[in-house]
């Protein structure tokens, strides 16, 4: 089928049932989660599900615009898979974009058996063939945020505001607060680090993390909350320790695997400055309207960074960058040369940009 037939299809669509097959990961479900206000303005009286990684399902529950939030068990064995599959196919949607584009998630798509499905240029392992046409202009050279964002510009309605919209309780407030509370004793402006990535060539040295913080507390005051998952833990621990060392009456935290998905939501609305690897805390906290500097090493910040002029995104310069490997092709002295070449003064720089540009210090004053 071709684009412009792909096109016209969805424009006369008059669907009542709407999946997103959206599974993972954290970062491109965030990036995808602002098409939720667009596709229910389009078609204000349809039902519109979501499947989602049961381990990031939580993120999703309570959004104002979902009717019910379908998880998926990667290790759930046979059985789980074909629950899921037969309950997609009770739901008789009308409508289904499949945005992951992987083999599991092509066989979500045919299981509907919608009457229109859609996918984008990037599917991969056969996952077009469960789709009737895929959107126009959705290559892997575009930006991801950008080629979600093509349904919105395909409706009309790209100049919809791309809010997140979590529908944050107050429980999710009060459970932040409280993971808060050891530095509600300093009124600096509050930092958050993310040093982790699932990715080892996506994860900066946690020791030049640390060196930034010690910098950030002495120069701006700033309180440090370091979050990660609970694999995460002893690494956020030595960003903590080391700074505490160096400056004893640092206010720091480690929050690593100590919220939900829900409360990192809220801390990240309410920090005022993220400093992250290329990760999925990082396209939260953007999505929550948080400054970000990021640092990129094996990813791009062209293809991978989140919009917007407020964020400082860092990529190493090195023949290997932005080739999306999950372990080092190199050897010896290459090995990881990616981590070297981001610099602390590099990431310092970042900082002192951010901190300047966004108005941080007097807007906590």
């Amino acid at each position: 089928m071709s684009e412009s037939h792909i096109t016209k299809l969805l424009n006369e669509s008059s669907a009542r049932r709407i999946a997103v097959i959206k599974p993972s990961a954290l970062g491109d479900v965030v990036q995808t989660l602002p098409l939720l206000g667009v596709l229910k303005k389009r078609f204000p009286d349809a039902e519109i599900d979501w499947v989602i990684r049961s381990e990031l399902a939580d993120l999703l529950q309570g959004h104002p615009h979902l009717s019910e939030v379908i998880p998926y068990f990667r290790h759930g064995g046979l059985k789980s898979w074909v629950q899921l599959l037969r309950k997609l196919r009770r739901r008789q949607y009308d409508l289904v974009f499949d945005l992951q584009g992987l083999l599991r998630t092509g066989v979500m798509t045919l299981a509907t058996a919608a009457t229109l499905r859609v996918g984008l240029e990037t599917a991969r392992e056969c996952s077009h063939w469960a789709c009737h046409g895929l959107l126009p202009e959705t290559e892997k050279s575009v930006p991801a945020h950008a080629r979600y964002w093509r349904i919105a510009e395909l409706f009309g309605l790209q100049n919809e505001p791309r809010s997140l919209n979590l529908g944050i309780t107050s429980s999710d407030q009060q459970a932040a607060t409280r993971a808060l509370k050891a530095l509600e004793n300093s009124n600096g402006p509050l930092m958050v680090i993310h040093p982790g990535a699932k990715w080892e060539t996506k994860r900066w040295p946690v020791a030049q993390f640390a060196e930034i913080a010690i910098r950030t507390f002495k120069k701006y005051g700033m309180r440090i909350a370091v979050i990660g998952t609970k694999g995460e833990h002893n690494d956020a621990e030595s960003i903590v320790a080391a700074l505490k060392q160096h400056v004893p009456n640092a206010f720091a935290i480690n929050l690593a695997g100590k919220t939900s998905l829900r409360e990192l939501a809220v801390i990240l609305d309410k920090a005022d400055l993220v400093l992250t690897n290329d990760s999925g805390p990082m396209h939260l906290a953007a999505g929550m309207g948080t400054p970000v500097v990021g640092i990129f090493t094996c990813t791009s910040t062209e293809r991978s960074g989140p919009p917007g002029l407020h964020h400082q995104l860092i990529q190493a310069k090195v023949p290997c960058a932005a080739s999306y490997r999950k372990t080092c092709p190199y050897t010896g002295s290459g090995q990881m040369q990616c981590m070297q070449a981001v610099s602390i003064f590099q990431v310092w720089t970042g900082i002192q940009k951010a901190v300047e540009e966004n108005k941080i210090l007097s807007r906590v004053a």
